[in-house]
């Protein structure tokens, strides 16, 4: 089994480390890690130290640093535009898109999500979703934390689509996915391919019209219909083999 990993703020750069916290206490009292066990401590931004547990304290853990290492930014990053799902699907969602690799999260305002952030509403909203990956990178062993970005409307989500590669998955397209039939859309070696997940009630023409302006294609991903909580991950999956991310 892989050593678990725990996300602080910074790992320094000294020959010890001193685990406290949520973190901490996590660590020494629901893990219930020993000393001479082998963790993993990261910054959530690539940087990675590999740790041998000295003692179990009231509140966390002290640690021995045997290697530190720096994990480049994944090229190109994966961005996965998701439109409000209802219920515990949202959490669902990027807990799962997480696990499979994204880079960034950008929730969509969708005409036809039902679910709306506004207000308080909105920054709570934003902060769970924020935790769910945060918890979700660790879960998985990920030494990068996606971004969640803040609530985005049809016209921003076109203006990051027309500087990168854009992706619409809709069911009603004949192009697919997983298939060649986009390879002559190309992966770009750096930059963002953005996917984009409609709600549960679909994409509307005048939001396919905007992505189309700015020269996303749309795809499906097969004769199934996925639900908005499964698109994403499944559009990530066929992404990482294409790109060499799994190999």
């Amino acid at each position: 089994m892989t050593p678990a990993l725990f996300l602080v703020d910074e790992i320094g750069d000294g020959d010890e480390i001193t685990l406290t916290g949520d973190e901490g206490r996590h660590a020494a009292r629901v893990r219930r890690i020993v000393p001479g066990e082998r963790v993993q401590v990261s910054d959530g931004n690539g940087a990675v130290a590999e740790c041998e547990v000295t003692a179990v304290l009231s509140d966390g853990l002290s640690l021995r640093v045997l290697s530190r290492s720096t994990l480049a930014t994944p090229t190109p990053r994966l961005v996965v535009v998701q439109a409000l799902p209802k219920g515990d699907r949202a959490e669902l969602a990027v807990e799962t898109m997480t696990e499979l690799g994204v880079d960034e999260i950008v929730p969509w305002s969708a005409s036809r999500s039902v679910v709306q952030w506004q207000g308080e509403r909105g920054i709570k909203a934003q902060a769970k979703w924020q935790r769910a990956a945060r918890e979700a990178a660790k879960q998985s062993r990920r030494a990068w934390v996606p971004v969640v970005s803040p609530l985005a409307s049809t016209t921003a989500v076109a203006r990051r689509i027309a500087g990168a590669v854009g992706l619409v998955l809709h069911e009603s397209e004949t192009a697919t996915l997983p298939s060649a039939s986009i390879a002559s859309v190309g992966l770009p070696a750096d930059g963002d391919v953005v996917i984009v997940v409609g709600p549960e009630g679909g994409i509307s023409e005048d939001e396919l019209a905007v992505f189309a302006s700015a020269d996303a294609l749309a795809v499906r991903m097969g004769e199934s219909v996925l639900r908005t909580s499964t698109a994403g991950p499944a559009a990530l999956a066929a992404l990482a083999v294409r790109l060499g991310r799994w190999g």
